[in-house]
């Protein structure tokens, strides 16, 4: 049977209208309460930018046969345990009769600061996978097959994003495909090189210009890191799942 896809390029661009839509609410809100952070830190972390996203992956398992899943948003029940960490909290995971199916992260960056924000998202992913599948191969999840691990980022296309970046080499010269890199590009490095590595099953990385509030247009760097890549890969998981019962 084919995998449904369930039209997901219209629901990717409704979900990028919703992300902008949504920020913007709450940073009025904040601006309203007077808590705005300095430096924007509410850009990145206000309001529940999202949820588009988490409609789209749950439309997604529901087609392709696992309709009768738990499908966990609530914060209360979104943690697994870790290895070097007794928890760690994720934002999709799905159970079905008590076998991990698929936990997902969802990730954004805005502008105007890059840097700092890339290291922090990048050592984050890295650690959280790697921290899972100690804790999966130590039996932390007792004995299952192995579950969909996603990692899908949204990142603001503009200017700064798309810019090529220098790096500091006092000692050792950075690998080459890193040298003048956007940070747009590495975000597609990383996620890219995360999968090779079977840290994630699929990473995705789309980026969108605040303008897209109006149209939900956005772009992907390659097919490897595309949503279309990461929606087929969780499809076929979920299908595959829902084949054994």
């Amino acid at each position: 049977m084919a995998l449904d896809l369930a039209n997901y390029e219209t629901s990717a661009k409704e979900a990028v209208q919703a992300f902008w839509g949504n920020r913007d609410k709450a940073i009025k809100k904040q601006e309203e309460l007077g808590r705005l952070d300095q430096g924007g830190r509410s850009h990145v972390t206000a309001g529940n930018n999202m949820d588009g996203f988490i409609g789209l992956i749950v439309d997604i398992i529901e087609r392709n046969g696992l309709q009768n899943a738990d499908i966990h948003q609530s914060r209360k029940v979104l943690t697994l345990p870790g290895y070097f960490r007794p928890t760690k909290l994720w934002d999709i995971l799905v159970v079905n009769k008590g076998q991990l199916i698929a936990a997902i992260e969802l990730k954004s960056q805005v502008g105007p600061s890059f840097g700092n924000n890339f290291n922090n998202r990048s050592e984050e992913a890295i650690g959280t996978a790697h921290d899972f599948w100690t804790a999966y191969r130590e039996g932390a999840l007792g004995q299952q097959a192995k579950p969909f691990i996603g990692w899908l980022m949204m990142v603001e296309d503009e200017p700064k994003s798309r810019s090529p970046v220098g790096n500091k080499e006092p000692l050792f010269p950075v690998f080459p495909e890193f040298a003048g890199a956007s940070y747009l590009e590495r975000y597609n490095l990383l996620c890219q090189r995360m999968v090779q590595e079977q840290l994630y099953s699929a990473a995705c990385l789309i980026t969108a210009p605040r303008s897209s509030k109006k149209d939900g247009v956005y772009s992907e760097l390659s097919e490897m890191t595309s949503l279309k890549s990461f929606i087929a890969e969780l499809a076929g998981h979920v299908a595959a799942a829902a084949a054994k019962e």
